[in-house]
């Protein structure tokens, strides 16, 4: 249908209720979590019981807020640091792959682009199994036949990063893929018929160019490493990310402190999304070198 035409009344209600309905669906939870955050009650659910600043700032016997529950604050910057070097790893060799598929012809490409797109498919929890099991089986045969410790290889921090680096840097490389298919080569060209060499090309003109989303796939990079629970908890080790942290508590007997955590990583999600369209914004107007 062209969309200047009138449409139909029932047309415009059923589109009406089905926008209604997604957010809805997307918004209530959420909204639910961040008002019971105040809920001063034991439980993290209704009824409601009154307003209260405990579960962010309590400190006694009965209540620890956010602010002063060591485990929850070191979880989040256990988390923090994990999605820091999945996020430098992810964007490094995301860009080595995007240059490497989009620059270069070479024997099996095809089947190269196809394998780096394969954990896009493969559900958390397997990857994480298949990494840990190979992994062990490195550091086992290293250990019994040269006598070496091989601990990064062991469930641990330096395996999260791995396991969760392993598909991350697949969302990086199509994020900065599109972006460099999308560069006008003559640029370059350009450059090298005056005589700079590739390395200043490089820095100067293609880089700048691909900075808005490699910032994007920095970020992406970054709040899916944060939030990721089925691989890191097959590979997690004594140091608990957040998530799994939040989900030993949740069995245990959950309190509205998950629920100050969680609006706690709401508000910083948005503000993140928030700078990066504020960067953006004056980017979209200016030449890409």
């Amino acid at each position: 249908m062209i969309p200047s035409l009138p449409r139909p009344a029932i047309q415009r209600f059923g589109l009406g209720i089905f926008v209604l309905g997604f957010f809805v669906f997307l918004f209530v939870p959420l909204v639910v979590v961040a008002v019971f955050a105040f809920n001063d009650a034991p439980y993290p659910t209704p009824p409601w019981m009154g307003f209260t600043l405990d579960w962010f700032s309590a400190q006694s016997e009965q209540r620890t807020g956010l602010l002063h529950d060591r485990e929850l604050l070191g979880s989040i910057a256990t988390s923090a640091w994990v999605a820091l070097w999945v996020t430098v790893l992810s964007v490094g060799v995301g860009t080595c792959n995007a240059f490497l598929l989009e620059r270069f012809e070479f024997p099996g490409k095809n089947a190269v682009a196809l394998l780096a797109m394969l954990p896009l498919v493969i559900p958390g929890v397997i990857l994480g199994i298949s990494i840990l099991a190979f992994a062990s089986r490195i550091a086992n045969f290293a250990d019994e036949t040269w006598g070496l410790e091989l601990d990064f290889l062991r469930p641990g921090l330096p395996l999260v990063i791995l396991g969760q680096f392993s598909y991350i840097v697949t969302i990086a490389t199509l994020t900065i893929s599109a972006s460099l298919r999308r560069f006008d080569r003559t640029l370059e060209e350009a450059a090298l018929n005056l005589g700079a060499g590739r390395l200043a090309v490089l820095w100067t003109i293609t880089l700048p160019y691909l900075r808005p989303s490699m910032i994007g796939a920095a970020a992406m990079a970054f709040l899916m490493s944060f939030e990721n629970f089925n691989t890191t908890l097959m590979l997690v080790g004594s140091d608990s990310p957040l998530t799994v942290l939040m989900y030993g508590r949740m069995r245990e007997g959950a309190t509205p402190v998950l629920n100050a955590v969680s609006l706690f990583l709401m508000v910083a999600s948005a503000l993140l999304a928030l700078l990066l369209l504020w960067r953006a914004g004056p980017q979209r107007g200016q030449p890409a070198v």
